[in-house]
């Protein structure tokens, strides 16, 4: 993770590019902007008025585009929706669309397959780029996860995290944020389904500055043993599709439910990034239940991503 003394104008394409107190300064900020939402549904004093986001999608979203358009709205600036039709080498190289963007918005939000091209974007873009998903990271899903489990936990230092499923994005994301913040961050997963390398040597290296930890095994209820944490994604994510059947097979021995919960710690959580498949990855007896921290995380994608974007374009957060 690197250093900084601003975040002003910085681009956040993976959560590696952030420093452990500049992650504690957005989640300052995103406290101090939920707990004002929460009470009015509104700000008093608007941090982004007039300033302009957009949104460049090649792949489906609820939650990135709901809480990212909402969340402009609501700090007083406007989310302009782009999708793959119209954009991304549909009709335009990566390098004219972002050109072309810088000009006129403040800031972009991508959500697309390829890293590469998250990454291009920010580098040919004079403004922020922010990495909605790509295939190799989801880093505003992990900010938004560890930030949950910070508010319901207290702590985030030694604190056991267990991934049950596949190493994904997602996965990627939250061992990296997790091991900068002194986590065990845990992964349950069959064979042939383990996470990127060179994401693991690099969370390792975090890790070991922090007092984090990885831990890898293929026995779901080994692995969760002593999690207070326990979190899963789909089998199959997007773009898999052609897989959906091996991969249930792969995965049939993987899923949450009460039964798994009840071999973690007596304080277990269950969390989802959603979208889920409700019987597959998941119960819903543990969607539902009084262990699920589901709902809340997938709420502070909203008050999280509005700390982000605060931190990044130079606003101010009500007092």
């Amino acid at each position: 993770m690197r250093s900084s003394s601003s975040l002003v104008g910085r681009d956040l394409l993976s959560v590696a590019d952030l420093s452990a107190d500049e992650v504690r300064r957005i989640y300052a900020t995103a406290a101090t902007l939920k707990a004002e939402f929460r009470a009015t549904r509104r700000h008093a004093v608007l941090p982004l008025p007039g300033r302009t986001l957009a949104m460049l999608f090649q792949k489906p979203s609820l939650r990135t585009r709901v809480t990212f358009e909402a969340g402009m709205a609501q700090l007083g600036g406007h989310a302009v929706y782009l999708t793959s039709d119209a954009v991304l080498g549909a009709r335009e190289s990566v390098r004219d669309v972002a050109r072309n963007l810088e000009r006129v918005v403040d800031a972009i939000m991508v959500r697309t397959g390829p890293h590469e091209v998250a990454v291009e974007l920010a580098a040919q873009a004079d403004v922020p780029v922010v990495n909605g998903l790509t295939l190799r990271e989801h880093p505003c899903q992990a900010l938004a996860d560890v930030f949950t489990i910070q508010e319901r936990f207290g702590r985030l230092d030694g604190l056991v995290l267990a991934f049950v499923g596949d190493g994904n994005n997602v996965y990627h994301s939250l061992a990296l944020l997790g091991a900068a913040l002194g986590m065990e961050v845990r992964l349950a997963h069959p064979p042939g389904y383990a996470p990127n390398d060179r994401i693991v040597t690099r969370a390792r290296e975090l890790a070991a500055g922090s007092g984090g930890r990885l831990v890898f095994g293929h026995d779901p209820s080994a692995v969760v043993r002593g999690a207070s944490v326990v979190y899963t994604d789909a089998w199959t994510s997007m773009g898999q599709e052609a897989e959906t059947e091996e991969r249930r097979d792969a995965f049939a021995g993987y899923r949450v439910d009460d039964a798994l919960l009840d071999a973690a710690a007596p304080d277990v959580v269950a969390m989802h990034c959603l979208p889920a498949h409700r019987g597959e990855e998941i119960t819903s007896a543990v969607m539902d239940g009084p262990r699920s921290l589901i709902w809340e995380q997938s709420e502070n994608r909203l008050h999280v991503q509005k700390g982000l974007l605060v931190e990044l374009l130079g606003g101010g957060a009500p007092a």
